[in-house]
C-alpha cells in the first residue's frame, strides 16, 4: 500500500524505497502522538501524502539552484513523444503525465479518490480537511485532470 501510493503520487515506480523508509520512520516517530481517533491507515495515508508534498517542496528548490544551462536542457515538453504512449499505453500515459502536472494537493486527492479507493470521509482524515472542502477539490481536480488529457487529445491525434 505505501509503496503504490508514493508511486501513484510522484509517478516514479522506481527509486522509491528511501521515500517509503522515511514513511515508516515517520509513522514510528508519530506513533506516540497517535489518539487512535482515526485508523492507522488513515494517519499513514496522511504521513504519506505530507512526506510527498515535503518531497515536491524540495524538488523544487533543488531545481530553482540549477544554471540557466541545464535548465535548458532539462525542458522538454511535458508529454512524451507519440511513439512513446503507444508504447507504453496511451491512456495511461496521458493520466500519469497529467497527474504530474496538478498540484500536489490535487495529485493527491485525486489517486486517493480514484487509484487508492477511499471515501470521501477517509480523505478528509488523511488531508485534515472538511468534507465540503474534500469534495470540492476532488470535483476541481477531475475537472482540471479533464481538461489536461483534452489537450493532450488535441496534441497528439493531428
Amino acid at each position: 500500500m505505501v509503496f503504490r501510493t508514493l508511486a501513484r503520487l510522484t509517478g516514479e515506480r522506481d527509486g522509491l524505497e528511501d521515500l517509503a523508509q522515511e514513511a515508516f520512520l515517520r509513522l514510528f516517530r508519530a506513533l506516540p502522538q497517535f489518539r487512535g481517533e482515526a485508523h492507522i491507515k488513515t494517519f499513514l495515508y496522511r504521513i504519506i501524502v505530507n512526506l510527498v508534498n515535503d518531497e515536491f517542496r524540495r524538488r523544487q528548490q533543488a531545481r530553482m539552484t540549477v544554471s540557466v544551462e541545464d535548465e535548458a536542457r532539462e525542458l522538454k515538453s511535458p508529454w512524451p513523444d507519440p511513439e512513446e504512449i503507444l508504447e507504453r499505453g496511451e491512456l495511461q500515459e496521458a493520466v500519469d503525465a497529467a497527474l504530474s502536472r496538478l498540484d500536489p494537493s490535487q495529485s493527491a486527492i485525486l489517486v486517493l479518490h480514484y487509484q487508492e479507493g477511499r471515501s470521501y470521509e477517509e480523505i478528509a482524515a488523511i488531508m485534515d480537511s472538511p468534507m465540503g472542502t474534500v469534495k470540492t477539490h476532488l470535483h476541481r481536480a477531475r475537472q482540471r485532470l479533464k481538461d489536461m488529457i483534452k489537450e493532450w487529445s488535441r496534441c497528439h491525434t493531428k
